[in-house]
């Protein structure tokens, strides 16, 4: 990362925790640059920066400030009532009609999130599946928890620890894809209600897990879809001591783990597993590679069973799709692409909440993602 880059996120990682409240005015360009023991260009750069995220604005003769944001807030969506029985899924036909809608080019789609292709270096990706190809040998192996794309890592997972009939806890408001996947195998769902910032609320996990045979969680501890919430390192530690005193897995979707806007990644609950129960699924599909269709799975103790269970189904992803992604993870600046992303999505947002406040009725609410690409 060059030195404007690094500045540009430090100052972005002050406005974000409101240490620069929206209006202020950001450091001058003299006092930054011996603040921070950066050239005044360097400080010129880093500003330009922040102006293109949609952080700050130049006022002429009085320096930068921190964006304002617009005049009439919206409230942040009502955490979901705790229910406090299970209940059958029934959502197929209604996520079916969503994304039928999608094929209207004159709907302005938000059922569901998809970003555009102009954010992803897909031609670059291409040089790398043309290049891996030619240099690929008969007998290439590739690790057989590579899944095609995370969504079949999931059903996977659920599928190791479950018979139908069983129930699943998930998060409320939920992912679509869960519910139809609970419904495909016709498993029940024990709904956790989820903070829009907090993420899940664990008293009532510690509820459902003491009065339902809950056979698995299904959550997503990170920049959850569709709130966007995420969990504090110290309520995931919580989260994976309740886990683990009841001995019920966890299935952790972690596919938005490198959209985050802070300095810092998130950590997963994975991370503080010492007893194998929580099964991280990820994926190249948010981040990198939509079309590509490569995911993977790091599946604790369950390993086996999930690993046995994709033998049986479909073997093995795109070996050509893998080694392209493997190429272009060696060769062509992934960590650069991400950085890239990050602001591209950080300033979409910023715009998304400016404009939903202004034209949006009064009773709209709105969640305030740290990351990722959808409100």
């Amino acid at each position: 990362m060059k030195r404007y880059e690094k500045l540009a996120d430090d100052i972005a990682e002050l406005i974000r925790t409101g240490v620069i409240a929206p209006g202020e005015k950001v450091p001058s360009v003299r006092h930054a640059s011996s603040t921070y023991g950066v050239s005044p260009s360097t400080v010129f750069q880093a500003y330009y920066l922040l102006e293109d995220r949609g952080l700050i604005q130049a006022r002429p003769r009085s320096g930068y400030f921190v964006h304002a944001l617009a005049r009439r807030q919206l409230s942040e969506p009502n955490i979901s009532p705790y229910a406090s029985s299970s209940v059958d899924v029934d959502v197929s036909e209604l996520v079916f009609s969503v994304l039928g809608s999608l094929k209207d080019p004159d709907m302005v789609a938000f059922g569901s999130a998809f970003p555009s292709p102009d954010l992803f270096p897909l031609a670059r990706l291409s040089r790398s599946l043309a290049s891996s190809a030619r240099d690929m040998k008969p007998h290439s192996v590739i690790a057989d928890m590579i899944t095609n794309g995370a969504m079949e890592a999931l059903n996977l997972c659920l599928q190791s620890v479950t018979q139908p009939g069983d129930l699943v806890a998930i998060e409320s408001p939920a992912f679509y894809a869960t519910l139809q996947v609970l419904e495909r195998l016709q498993l029940k769902a024990v709904e956790i209600p989820v903070h829009p910032r907090e993420g899940i609320d664990l008293d009532s996990l510690a509820d459902s897990l003491q009065r339902f045979p809950i056979k698995a969680c299904w959550f997503m501890s990170s920049l959850q879809n569709p709130l966007g919430a995420s969990m504090s390192d110290a309520k995931k530690k919580q989260l994976y001591a309740l886990l683990k005193q009841h001995q019920v897995p966890m299935i952790e979707d972690d596919v938005y783990a490198e959209l985050y806007f802070s300095a810092k990644p998130p950590k997963p609950v994975k991370s503080f597993d010492t007893d194998g129960l929580v099964m991280h699924c990820g994926s190249f599909s948010k981040c990198l590679a939509p079309g590509y269709r490569v995911g993977w799975v790091a599946a604790g103790r369950f390993a086996e069973q999930v690993s046995r269970l994709k033998l049986m189904t479909t073997i093995s992803p795109s070996v050509p799709a893998q080694a392209a992604l493997a190429d272009y993870l060696q060769h062509g600046g992934y960590d650069r692409h991400l950085r890239r992303l990050r602001h591209a999505l950080e300033s979409q947002q910023r715009a998304m909440l400016a404009s939903a406040a202004r034209h949006f009725p009064r009773e709209t609410r709105v969640s305030r993602p740290n990351g990722g690409y959808f409100l």
